[in-house]
């Protein structure tokens, strides 16, 4: 389905019916058991996850008057007729009209703009969500991989007789974790049951533990888990989705307390459990998996449901269930296929595709149009480059007009390459056009170096020589010239060069000592040369050893 911004306001609204109507009919079946009210809460979730695809899906149905719904704004196309210019002043009248369609579209277009993005801002919180929920569900199996297999005889007793009075036939796996502080479990083919290192050592309390945690595999309770997950992921928007999934949580674990106290477990003693287990609750790092410890928040409504031997329990009856299905199917289709807009926005599509068909038609005239321009221009550009020319005190010939033509000469290069001091020939300007080098170059340049010639000023183009490099060099040699300026940019001689050199003791009289330093490497030298050497050790005497004293003579 393309995610568009009519579509999502639709999913708004949508949904915040189906989730305020499910919550209404909590309210209304308070006194009902919870597995029942539990019944209802998840058929409000299925109905908000099969709503985008039934809106995709069915067909569109528009039950109100289309008077009834807002009259879609009218999509206005104007463009001014243009007709085939029969000469120079018809050209000139049809480029001054001004775009009326584009001035009356303008406020169209930076709504349109701002609407893109609205998917976008859709989508990066559902990946977000979607991906804790994987990452939640990736845990679990990663902590049963590294889990223990529990083999005391006692809970294993206990899981017996559970699914004994249970009725529960399928195998479990009963583990234990030192990841955990409370019981969980999951899973719906083969499920698991994962106890805490404390939790195991409570024997007293196998019998509760184990029947609490296997009312929620029985009930299939992980995957209305996801589905509530991916219900929130889907409609993170929408508050009362959110409220809905909470609500759904809750009424799964009242509705596994019923099946404990149902299975001949004593109320104050399981809810002596509720209370320790409330102490060691997992902190909602495991939101993938059920456990038996409260939270904060539920554990007073969860306790005095234990305590209280009028309500009622037990699981949902088969009217009951029937009941739910229907308004699932009931309310779901309708609703998605509900548009109140359908045959405004089939005209407003077939009024975008005519308005898109004419400004085809427009865009196509006005690129007529501008090719005439163009030609026009280029005439005129033409005849002036040869006025200019001629009025330079030459006589151009035929042959240097359609060269000046054939590189594209404007009265405007003409005028930037000259002034009052100097002028240009026919043959500079079309060299130096052809080379790629504009007046304003050549205007500048010759400002630095009157006597140049434009041939010089090609060449020093060619090796990069710019206006900039050029007032640089000259602030260390001011005589230079534009021959030296190219010599010294070929071989690599700059400002930073030339400070280095001076920094090091090296006197650089003009441009050509310059040139020389570089191009046989002189950095190099340079540098080693303003290093003096160290002076060579001094070494000491060697120590003196004194007279041996004269030995008496023998006897």
């Amino acid at each position: 389905m393309m995610i568009t911004t009519a579509t999502l306001i639709g999913l708004v609204w949508k949904s915040a019916l189906i989730a305020g109507l499910t919550l209404a009919l909590l309210r209304l079946a308070r006194t009902r058991s919870a597995g029942e009210r539990s019944l209802v809460a998840h058929v409000g979730l299925l109905a908000l996850l099969v709503l985008p695809f039934a809106t995709m899906m069915l067909p569109q149905w528009q039950p109100l008057p289309t008077e009834w719904a807002a009259a879609a704004p009218p999509v206005v196309t104007t463009a001014a007729p243009v007709a085939a210019p029969a000469d120079d002043a018809a050209v000139s009248a049809a480029a001054s009209v001004p775009a009326t369609a584009e001035t009356g579209q303008s406020l169209s277009v930076v709504l349109a703009s701002g609407s893109e993005f609205a998917p976008f801002f859709y989508l990066v919180p559902l990946a977000l969500l979607f991906a804790v929920m994987l990452l939640a569900v990736l845990r679990l199996f990663a902590m049963r991989g590294r889990a223990e297999v529990l083999v005391e005889g006692s809970w294993l007793s206990a899981l017996a007789e559970a699914q004994r009075r249970m009725g529960f036939k399928h195998g479990t796996a009963l583990l234990v974790s030192d990841e955990l502080r409370s019981p969980i479990s999951w899973g719906l083919l083969r499920s698991t049951i994962v106890l805490s290192p404390k939790a195991v050592q409570a024997v007293g309390e196998a019998e509760a533990i184990i029947a609490h945690e296997l009312a929620h595999i029985a009930r299939l309770d992980w995957a209305k888990l996801l589905a509530s997950r991916a219900a929130c992921a889907v409609f993170w928007f929408n508050p009362l989705v959110w409220m809905l999934a909470r609500e759904s949580h809750q009424l799964r674990e009242e509705a596994a307390d019923d099946a404990v106290l149902m299975a001949d477990i004593d109320g104050p003693d399981y809810a002596t459990l509720l209370v320790g287990a409330a102490r060691h609750d997992n902190k909602a790092a495991l939101m993938a998996a059920h456990g038996v410890a409260p939270s904060k928040n539920s554990l007073k409504r969860r306790i005095t449901r234990v305590l209280d031997a009028s309500l009622k329990r037990g699981p949902a009856s088969a009217s009951w269930v029937l009941m739910s299905l229907v308004l699932l199917a009931g309310v779901t289709a309708p609703l998605a296929a509900f548009s109140a807009t359908a045959a405004q926005e089939q005209a407003t599509a077939e009024q975008a595709f005519a308005a898109d068909s004419r400004t085809v038609a427009v865009a196509a005239r006005q690129s007529a149009l501008t090719s005439s321009q163009s030609a026009v221009a280029s005439r005129d550009a033409a005849e002036d480059s040869a006025a200019q020319a001629a009025a330079s005190s030459k006589q151009l010939t035929p042959e240097q007009l359609i060269s000046m033509r054939a590189v594209g000469v404007t009265p405007e290069d003409v005028r930037q390459m000259q002034d009052d001091r100097w002028s240009v020939d026919a043959a500079d300007v079309i060299a130096a056009k052809a080379t790629g080098i504009d007046g304003a170059y050549i205007g500048q340049m010759r400002r630095l170096f009157p006597g140049a010639e434009v041939g010089e000023m090609i060449g020093a183009a060619a090796v990069g020589v710019d206006v900039a490099y050029a007032r640089d060099i000259k602030a260390y040699f001011p005589g230079v010239n534009l021959d030296d300026l190219t010599g010294m940019r070929a071989v690599g001689v700059d400002s930073a060069f030339i400070r280095e050199m001076r920094k090091a003791g090296v006197v650089l009289r003009d441009p050509e000592d310059a040139i020389a330093l570089r191009a046989t490497g002189g950095i190099g030298r340079a540098a080693r040369a303003a290093i003096p050497e160290p002076p060579a050790p001094v070494r000491s005497p060697a120590p003196v050893r004194p007279p041996e004293p004269a030995r008496p003579p023998a006897d």
